[in-house]
């Protein structure tokens, strides 16, 4: 019994140690809330709270500044507020100083304005001179350079700005002769199917034709249209007649010197002896002129083309050949031809040359062509006139074109003859002789402002 209770009593000092033992934790784990609870109150303390808002300071309290620029505006006196916290900054005043007038309009200029740069206008004429190259053998001739070619303006060289092979878009005025006669009137109507294929889409044409006077068939219109087909149908006539002398002296068996001898002949027979045969009008200048009149309208950007088509005869234009050289010459207009009929056979140019005042001339058409740049191609059969039609438009693709300022003084109107020359033997150039100058042509000078300093 005594060990029992001994042990009892062990057990009670051990349950009451034990329970001292967890109050003890009890306590120090409160002790441990409270000083953390502290902590985070003192940390939620430490915390800094958002700026309050604050009113923007009133602007009648600043005082002015001095001006960044010399040339500023100064600004308007600005009254101090007497309640307001009085500023460091110190009032500055800018030093007077005297404005640089313009002498247009009597303001300082502006660096920024081209005003301040604007020099004088200076008036230039930019002369286009197309040429062709051909050798020995009648060939074109490619791959020439701007280094192989000097250009002269009445025998000074001139220095060359522009130089170019590129193809222009062509603007050809058309002009059919319907004065020729029956036969070979029939080659050139066969032959005019075939015109549109030497031409490109880009290409426009206009036609004219001529017989005792010039009737213009169409304006400009795109060469690969189906109304040029229309109009070049329409185009077609029916030649004239050989005229032959109603007369002579064996036109009656029943005259002998205009007197009657054979009562049995047809009395009405009594004047056998005609020779005033009508009067043939071969209006080729005037055609051509009219053409030439048509390409003013188009701009420098397209190659301006007459292209004629004709035996060359003239008889009964009102416009002269001086004239009409002169008109084109001054538009930069090219006159090409096609020769048909007698004038088409080798060897019969030359009777030209020998013409008799107040006589029909059979071949004038070469001298045109010659002095303003272009070339004729004469064609007797169908087949060489269809195939002229694609020659020509080939050599005016393929010709080469120089520009440049001239010297001369916009004033004088004189004829300025033009020559051309490719450093290269056995070639031949064909270009223009020369030209008349322009209003079209002269223009101010490009005047880019510099930077400013």
């Amino acid at each position: 019994m005594v060990f029992g209770k001994e042990i009892f009593s062990r057990q009670r000092v051990g349950t009451h140690a034990g329970a001292n033992r967890v109050g003890m934790k009890l306590a120090a784990m409160a002790v441990c809330g409270v000083m953390s609870g502290a902590l985070w109150a003192q940390a939620q303390q430490q915390v800094p709270d958002a700026p309050a808002p604050q009113q923007l300071p009133k602007l009648n309290t600043l005082t002015g500044v001095a001006p960044a620029l010399p040339n500023a505006p100064t600004a308007a006196p600005i009254t101090a507020d007497p309640n307001a916290v009085p500023s460091s900054l110190q009032s500055t005043k800018p030093a007077p100083q005297e404005e640089e007038k313009h002498p247009d309009d009597g303001q300082a200029p502006d660096i920024n304005s081209y005003q301040a740069f604007k020099l004088a206008p200076v008036t230039v004429q930019f002369v286009q001179i197309p040429f062709t190259v051909k050798d020995s053998k009648g060939k074109l001739v490619p791959g020439l350079t701007w280094r192989d070619v000097r250009i002269y303006e009445n025998g000074l060289r001139q220095s060359p700005k522009f130089f170019t092979t590129d193809p222009f878009p062509l603007s050809v005025a058309l002009v059919i002769d319907q004065s020729v006669t029956q036969d070979t009137m029939e080659k050139i109507n066969d032959s005019l199917s075939s015109l549109q294929g030497a031409f490109s889409p880009y290409d426009e044409v206009a036609v004219f034709t001529y017989n005792n006077g010039v009737t213009k068939q169409t304006d400009f219109t795109a060469a690969q249209s189906a109304r040029l087909g229309v109009i070049l149908e329409r185009s077609k006539g029916v030649g004239r007649e050989a005229m032959m002398p109603g007369g002579g002296p064996l036109a009656s068996a029943g005259t002998i010197n205009n007197r009657q001898i054979d009562p049995n002949f047809n009395r009405q027979e009594q004047n056998g002896m005609q020779l005033n045969p009508p009067k043939e009008y071969h209006t080729l200048r005037d055609a051509i002129f009219a053409a030439a009149q048509s390409t003013y309208k188009v701009g420098r950007e397209r190659r301006r083309l007459v292209y004629v088509i004709s035996d060359g005869k003239e008889y009964g234009s009102k416009i002269t050949e001086k004239q009409l050289i002169k008109y084109a010459q001054t538009n930069h207009v090219e006159v090409y031809a096609t020769l048909v009929g007698d004038s088409a056979v080798p060897g019969l140019g030359f009777l030209d040359r020998i013409h008799l005042p107040m006589t029909m001339r059979d071949d004038e058409l070469p001298r045109i062509v010659a002095q303003t740049g272009g070339q004729t191609d004469p064609e007797f059969r169908l087949k060489g006139i269809q195939a002229s039609f694609a020659k020509i438009t080939e050599e005016v693709r393929t010709q080469y074109t120089i520009g440049y300022y001239t010297h001369e003084s916009p004033f004088n109107e004189k004829f300025r003859k033009v020559e051309v020359r490719v450093l290269r033997p056995g070639l031949t150039v064909i270009a223009p002789d020369g030209y008349y100058p322009s209003a079209a042509d002269s223009k101010p000078a490009a005047v880019t402002p510099s930077a400013a300093p």
